[in-house]
């Protein structure tokens, strides 16, 4: 049923709502074009990435304080100089390699790391981003020309990717972006949730589930030894094979590092998570209404890493690391960015101070963020992950 808009959210401004009313309009025409009802996914495919309409095709800003949620390269330069890093550790096994990376969001990510590899004499002979926005794409190379004037021409944009490529891709926050089916288990079948016009907005309904969604689910309660009780809903992303399949095919020789929000298959569909993984931010608020605001509110899920570690597989990578944010940061040189920091003015030690809790805590991005290396090659695993490598837990 649609849900009241939650009193704790803000008000969107005037443009703004003038936007969602047009994404609602595009939407209501889909469900009726498909008889009354379209998926979750194509319902989140549609607000996040209709051309001229989505929430990521369009001009509204998304990151960082004037934006919807703040990522870790926007908290701290640290989480790039890190990753940084591990990147110079793999270019230096392969000559002439370069970097990729999808969905560069502001292109801050980019800019420390590209910084830092300058600073290390690492850099790659192409930095290389992949973005399907193309106001994100000119936010980033408004932002690179500002921040790293000398190195923005190492970067350029491509609207598929690459083939065979050799190197190091990046993809941070990309995967919880992935559309995602939702799913409610009732005693004797699995039911899809899909979106249908209600008053006002939009409804969720019940239908029985297609034959991929109904598998999948059965194979996870298989797999977790008992069926789930009635009424417990889900997501599953369907994506990540294809999309871990179209990474493998962009990487010849190399790592891909990915970073996200996720926990295992046990974790994710442990019984007490019966409401699902799916969030939305509006403005720095998170709530759990999918269906409002489409078009200007971000929507996430977290991510299935077992998922990504079977796609991974299958798709020719070793899966050579995972391990939470914070033990990945404190491995992979996170002190030794410190290590002027008793130098530093009182106030630069205090933001410092913040900046490196909010990224290692385990209340706030430390343990909730996991990192992820898929290698293909002979290659040396990151010293990232040998802190507390958790890939024994997939």
């Amino acid at each position: 049923m649609p849900q009241d808009q939650p009193p704790t959210l803000p008000s969107p401004d005037d443009t703004s709502a003038t936007h969602s009313d047009r994404v609602v309009a595009s939407i209501v025409e889909q469900v009726a074009a498909a008889g009354g009802s379209i998926s979750f996914a194509e319902f989140m495919q549609h607000a996040l990435y209709a051309p001229g309409l989505g929430y990521y095709a369009a001009g509204s800003t998304k990151f960082g304080e004037a934006g919807d949620f703040i990522t870790a390269p926007e908290v701290s330069s640290l989480f790039g100089k890190v990753i940084a890093r591990q990147c110079a550790e793999i270019l230096g096994q392969l000559p002439g390699a370069e970097i990729l990376e999808y969905g560069a969001g502001s292109g801050r990510l980019a800019a420390d790391v590209l910084a830092a590899l300058q600073r290390l004499d690492a850099l790659p002979s192409a930095y290389r981003i992949l973005e399907v926005s193309a106001d994100l794409r000119e936010r980033q190379e408004a932002f690179l020309r500002d921040n790293v004037p000398d190195l923005a021409d190492l970067v350029t944009w491509l609207d598929s990717p690459p083939r065979a490529s050799t190197g190091v891709i990046l993809a941070n926050e990309v995967l919880d972006a992935l559309p995602v089916e939702r799913f409610v288990r009732r005693e004797n079948a699995v039911m899809q949730l899909r979106v249908a016009a209600g008053e006002p907005g939009f409804e969720f309904v019940e239908s029985a589930a297609p034959a991929r969604l109904a598998r999948f689910v059965e194979d996870v309660e298989a797999e977790l030894g008992g069926r789930f009780p009635d009424g417990y809903v889900s997501e599953v992303c369907l994506a990540v094979p294809d999309w871990i399949a179209g990474v493998s095919a962009a990487l010849d020789t190399g790592v891909v590092l990915l970073f996200d929000y996720g926990v295992s298959r046990r974790e994710y569909y442990a019984p007490e998570r019966n409401d699902g993984w799916l969030r939305c931010h509006f403005r720095h608020h998170a709530h759990n209404d999918p269906l409002m605001l489409p078009g200007i509110q971000d929507l996430t899920a977290w991510v299935d890493f077992t998922g990504v570690a079977e796609a991974a597989v299958a798709a020719g990578f070793d899966v050579s690391g995972y391990s939470a944010q914070a033990q990945f940061l404190m491995a992979g040189g996170l002190g030794e960015e410190m290590q002027d920091f008793a130098q530093r003015p009182l106030r630069e030690q205090l933001e410092l101070s913040r900046q490196v809790k909010t990224l290692t805590l385990p209340g706030e991005m430390g343990e909730h963020f996991k990192c992820m290396a898929l290698r293909k090659g002979d290659i040396a695993t990151p010293t990232g992950f040998s802190l507390a490598d958790r890939t024994h837990t997939l």
